[in-house]
């Protein structure tokens, strides 16, 4: 009997079947092993449903938010992938960009920061401190040293910000996935060490900073962010805010990235980045094709 929408597998531990049982000595008697057949199932059309609705409640939410939203989802322990406009590459990350300065310095030095930079980076990551971005921006040779690292990693969709203006820097979801796998995976010339450094400074944001795409964590998750926010003068006073991170826990290494601009408010945009994280989190396991035993 087949079950409409079902891929049906099954995996029989050796033992199973029509196949004579070895036989023992009569004085040497072989312990007898029951062998077990479990027979699983993939419900792909279970998860296709829970996908559509999933981007339609959340396409649904977004008309009813000013601005544009944009958002990328990669889970690396499920291979779930979920965006939208998440190639959009003209989006400010404001001090988002502090983590791939940091990454960039690493990657160009070889991990050996001295001591004072390595306070710097604490600096600019834990106290959103500027004159330590703008010290260790100079330090990677600005626009021309990130441009480098992006161009190693791939990163297609990312601008470096013109001049002296890091907090200009442009980038996508994607491009934003792209750089927390690496850091969690490896690549661009980052030593674990460099990877370890990065990704604990993301997770130590205090208070003041764990807004954001934590909004996708369970009870108990691991969280690593990084947000950024700026006012746009010349766009009569609208905000860009975005959130990006890695949210880690049973049966989930999730990559995310929401990013906004033309936000009335900072305080706007946040309520719209969480409750977008928050959708994503909640029903993530949905999209993820289930494995159950029949017999």
């Amino acid at each position: 009997m087949a079950w409409p929408g079902l891929v049906i597998a099954a995996g029989c531990v050796a033992g199973c079947g029509d196949a004579p049982a070895p036989e023992a000595p009569v004085a040497v008697r072989a312990p007898v092993e029951v062998a077990r057949c479990v027979l699983t199932f993939r419900d792909h059309r279970r998860t296709r449903v829970a996908r559509v609705r999933l981007e339609r409640d959340l396409a649904q939410y977004l008309r009813g938010r000013p601005g544009r939203v944009i958002y990328g989802a990669r889970d690396l322990a499920t291979k779930v992938r979920l965006g939208r406009g998440e190639h959009d590459q003209d989006v400010i990350t404001a001090g988002g960009a502090k983590v791939d300065i940091l990454a960039a310095l690493l990657a160009a030095r070889d991990s050996r920061l001295a001591g004072e930079e390595r306070g710097l980076a604490t600096r600019m990551i834990l106290e959103r401190d500027n004159l330590a971005a703008d010290t260790l921006w100079s330090l990677l040779g600005g626009e021309t040293g990130l441009s480098g690292f992006y161009a190693g990693l791939g990163l297609s969709e990312s601008t470096p910000g013109p001049g002296i203006f890091w907090g200009g820097t442009t980038t996508s979801p994607a491009d934003r996935i792209r750089l927390l796998r690496t850091l969690v995976k490896g690549g661009g010339g980052l030593t674990a060490a460099d990877r370890g450094m990065v990704l604990g400074l993301m997770g130590r944001m205090g208070q003041e900073q764990s807004w954001g795409v934590s909004a996708a964590a369970r009870p108990g998750d691991r969280v690593a962010l990084k947000n950024g926010w700026t006012p746009q003068p010349q766009a009569q006073v609208s905000w860009a805010v975005t959130s990006y991170g890695r949210v880690e826990g049973p049966g989930r290494d999730l990559l995310l990235s929401v990013q906004t601009d033309g936000q009335p408010s900072q305080a706007t945009a946040i309520e719209t980045v969480e409750e977008v994280a928050r959708m994503i989190g909640a029903r993530l396991g949905e999209l993820s094709p289930s494995r159950a035993p029949i017999i």
